[in-house]
């Protein structure tokens, strides 16, 4: 139940003790996918996922819309070393038609930098001809990433699941705008580093996202680290103990904002995420959630396209309305233009203005708002 917590506990109950007390105005609430529709099957099956995610994602949508005006967002990582043209194409058209988007979601095991570069090259390029991914200023091509088997610059202990260290200078260099990836708590993988925004400087040794500097407005001290080739920004979803799920009725369990099918969406664990207070320091009443699933296999599909996640949004409008604050439904591109948002001074107001701060929606999105 507590299997890595050396790595974390410690630096949960820091950061609990240091908690803002300054009441949330704003909570921007993202759902990461690791979207994997050919996990344990071929391409029939992952087409018949696809059938279902066609099917049951409108009732989703459809439970209401968030203080912008915007329905329900899911972030799809998709794993491009599994590129396929039909997933894609039917992928692409469930965003169109439910305003979501598409992220790289990458799968390595002892591998090469230079394998690496490549893969993540052609992972954005073939999303890009389906027209995925958001843009910068320049209209160059960004992306959020979120790391196979969790092993981010090479930090599986036992060596699995990456082998390439220098990672995040890598991914920074190519284009992306944040890693999602954490927490991974109960594995192996987790950084002890929790409940935070916060910039990481790649080195060659590995685990380069242990390290890092907490995302700011005070002064703009961390702005100038956005914009160096060898830091990333890390965006981690809530990670605490649950004293209210007991094991045998005595030992907390581990609340890691995954939507798996034991563990679907409710009231009592969004107050438990919010309460985790992950914010940009100096604009702690803009609290971000980041959750992560993996939407695509059938098991898991009633916690995030059943009744039970359909339920949980409804219960969230009128939260929001009773306690006051300001929901807003964002795609994790969304949520990183809010933070940067906030860090350039851009706090204290209401969050919505500021969806596409940085980077621009993808061309397939764009293409229908004309």
């Amino acid at each position: 139940m507590l299997k890595a917590a050396h790595k974390w506990l410690m630096p949960y109950l820091s950061q609990r003790r240091d908690r803002s007390a300054k009441p949330v105005t704003d909570v921007m609430l993202a759902v990461c996918d690791h979207f994997e529709p050919f996990h344990h099957t071929d391409k029939a099956g992952a087409m018949r996922r696809m059938e279902q995610w066609h099917d049951k994602l409108p009732n989703i949508l459809d439970s209401g819309v968030d203080h912008d005006g915007q329905k329900p967002r899911h972030t799809f990582f998709y794993p491009v070393e599994q590129y396929d043209q039909d997933v894609l194409q039917s992928l692409t058209e469930l965003c169109v038609g439910s305003r979501n988007e598409v992220e790289i979601h990458l799968h390595h095991d002892k591998d090469t930098a230079e394998n690496f570069c490549a893969a993540i090259q052609r992972g954005k390029a073939d999303l890009r001809d389906h027209g995925l991914l958001g843009s910068d200023a320049t209209g160059a091509p960004v992306f959020g990433f979120i790391h196979g088997n969790w092993a981010l610059d090479d930090s599986d202990p036992a060596g699995h699941g990456c082998g390439v260290r220098g990672e995040l200078a890598m991914l920074k260099q190519a284009g992306c705008y944040a890693d999602l990836t954490m927490p991974s708590a109960p594995h192996r993988t987790q950084a002890p580093i929790v409940n935070r925004l916060y910039y990481s400087r790649s080195t060659p040794n590995g685990c380069s996202h242990h390290r890092g500097t907490w995302v700011t407005a005070l002064g703009g001290s961390t702005r100038a680290l956005r914009e160096k080739p060898d830091h990333l920004l890390l965006v981690q979803g809530p990670l605490m103990l649950d004293w209210e799920r007991r094991k045998w009725g005595v030992l907390p369990r581990v609340e890691n904002s995954d939507l798996g099918p034991a563990n679907p969406p409710s009231i009592r664990r969004l107050k438990h995420w919010r309460n985790a207070r992950i914010s940009v320091q100096g604009v702690e009443e803009w609290c971000f959630i980041k959750l992560h699933t993996h939407g695509a296999p059938e098991k898991n599909q009633p916690s995030v396209i059943g009744d039970m996640r359909r339920r949980f949004h409804e219960e969230l409008h009128q939260l929001a309305a009773r306690e006051g604050f300001r929901l807003h439904y964002v795609s994790s591109r969304e949520l990183v233009n809010i933070l940067h948002a906030a860090e350039d001074g851009h706090g204290g107001g209401d969050a919505g203005p500021w969806r596409d701060y940085l980077y621009a929606p993808p061309p397939c999105l764009k293409k229908m708002e004309e």
